[in-house]
């Protein structure tokens, strides 16, 4: 039975928001950390980290469904997507957040990563356009990268265990879950037992910012932690969840301050 093995890796610091434990690592740091555990995971056999981000959206989400609250209760890393949530850190907490790390960043730190250190990924979830087109992509941006499998998002449950034994005969490094809230995390969290990979990453919609297909906002407002507001902008179907969701996200927080 595969056990998880705390001992070659060190825990990063965390702050609390809105009763979520969100590590303040860096992009780097991060990335340095799926190296370590993934290369670790070859010579011991352990349980896959799973690793999960959270924003506005997750932030809310986790308060009013117990599925998605208890599928992030058994995150090892838990994320800072949200540009807000930084912000808040750096007034609310003393241990705030060194960086946003957005998945749709994050995803490309650590294929850089992956290329230099020999390490697999495998892509799971999107339509299949959007899945190939990301694969695609990735090989172009990253020549020395190990896609080593793929799949589009659309299999029912009774396909699932197909999917995880087909993940498992090609041993990713790194399974990318992008099912969506809460889809992927409950999924992950289900199967986390019968994988055999190192890390197991929810990433939302990010392949579709790898193929180009949403676009990312100008460079002053993600820095300026606003970027939500662009895709609000820029696409009518989020302003409802994002008018919705982050005050919401922002109630909890505020109404919780630091505390677990």
């Amino acid at each position: 039975m595969a056990v998880t093995h705390p001992d070659f890796w060190a825990p990063f610091e965390h702050c609390h928001l809105g009763g979520q434990k969100i590590v303040t690592a860096s992009r780097t740091e991060l990335a340095q950390a799926m190296v370590d555990d993934c290369l670790a995971a070859r010579e011991i056999k352990t349980k896959p980290r799973l690793v999960f981000d959270l924003n506005g959206h997750g932030l809310s989400l986790y308060a009013s469904d117990e599925n998605y609250q208890t599928a992030m209760d058994m995150a090892d890393i838990i994320h800072a997507d949200g540009g807000f949530l930084v912000s808040l850190s750096r007034i609310l907490t003393q241990t705030p957040i060194a960086e946003r790390s957005a998945t749709t960043d994050m995803f490309h730190d650590c294929a850089k990563a992956a290329a230099k250190n020999s390490l697999s990924f495998y892509i799971l979830g999107g339509t299949e356009t959007v899945n190939a087109e990301c694969a695609r992509r990735l090989k172009v941006l990253y020549p020395d990268m190990n896609i080593i499998g793929r799949r589009n998002g659309f299999f029912s449950i009774d396909e699932e265990a197909n999917v995880i034994e087909e993940i498992n005969t090609l041993k990713p490094d790194v399974l990318w879950v992008g099912l969506g809230k809460p889809k992927e995390q409950v999924f992950s969290v289900q199967w986390r037992d019968h994988l055999t990979c190192g890390w197991l990453v929810t990433c939302g919609g990010c392949y579709n910012y790898v193929t180009g297909d949403y676009p990312r906002a100008p460079l002053w407002m993600q820095r300026a932690n606003i970027e939500w507001l662009y895709r609000m902008a820029t696409n009518r179907k989020l302003v409802r969840r994002y008018l919705t969701t982050n005050l919401h996200a922002l109630w909890l927080v505020l109404r919780r301050g630091d505390k677990a």
